[in-house]
């Protein structure tokens, strides 16, 4: 019971430490929006010339690019969460703090990172969304069900982040700089979950496959479940698979890294 309230703790603290960046929000906000305004026109002549592409009508494909822009942060599809943190602390040696500390440091990253995310869904996510509602004709559901359904894929969604970024966090403990690590992991994550374009949209065997990987619980899954496209217990389940088998290679990866690799700068 005491673990459970300490990272709760933790998450309260992740909230509260980016809410403390009122400028950074409200700037990445207007980018969020504006970048939505864009790609929507976009979207828009797309669909004139394609109509029903990808199985979305014209008014599913808007609801998808404004669905992108709330949880383009919410779910560090560009990165820019605590991985970048963490791989600081490996090269100067302060992972050696967070080893000793009495908690589990998966876990600990993973409170403050869900923290960070119901943050910036709230303030990066809700703004755009209702932007695109008000600009454009958007098929937002009106079932309160159907708007649980799609946060519990926020959420699962999420964690599969964590568990991605985690692992990239952990390269620092091989590798001088985990920088390019990190970009070819955004790299991956902007095609495969989706922000560019619904994955529904690739063809043959790529759709397929892009649609099995795990990136496509950042975006298409929640997009799915919101948009009624999907059933969303088979959504949960696939999310869910990806998110326990990526924690579990982050828990042995950081296993074999603590035992037999010496902290650099430490």
């Amino acid at each position: 019971m005491r673990t459970g309230r300490l990272y709760i703790a933790v998450a309260a603290g992740g909230f509260r430490r980016y809410a403390t960046y009122r400028t950074a929000t409200l700037a990445g906000v207007f980018t969020n929006t504006v970048f939505g305004i864009i790609l929507a026109y976009t979207y828009l002549a797309l669909w004139h010339e394609r109509p029903h592409l990808g199985g979305y009508d014209q008014a599913q494909a808007l609801t998808y690019v404004w669905v992108g822009q709330a949880l383009l942060s919410a779910v560090s599809v560009m990165g820019g969460g605590f991985e970048d943190e963490m791989m600081e602390r490996i090269r100067s040696g302060d992972i050696a703090i967070d080893l000793y500390r009495p908690v589990d440091l998966q876990f600990w990253w993973l409170a403050q990172d869900l923290g960070r995310a119901v943050f910036q869904l709230l303030a990066r996510g809700a703004a755009p969304l209702t932007a695109g509602a008000l600009l454009f004709p958007l098929a937002l559901p009106t079932s309160p069900l159907t708007w649980l359904a799609f946060l519990i894929a926020v959420l699962l969604g999420a964690v599969v982040s964590f568990a991605i970024r985690f692992l990239v966090g952990l390269s620092a403990f091989w590798l001088l700089d985990g920088a390019g690590v990190a970009q070819i992991a955004w790299v991956t994550g902007m095609f495969c979950s989706g922000m560019l374009l619904p994955l529904n949209v690739f063809p043959g065997t790529l759709g397929e496959v892009v649609r099995a990987l795990p990136w496509a619980s950042f975006l298409q899954a929640p997009a799915d479940v919101l948009l009624g496209t999907a059933d969303p217990l088979p959504v949960f389940a696939r999310q869910l698979a990806w998110a326990v088998a990526l924690l579990a290679a982050g828990r042995m990866l950081q296993s074999v890294a603590t035992r037999r690799v010496v902290v650099q700068g430490g």
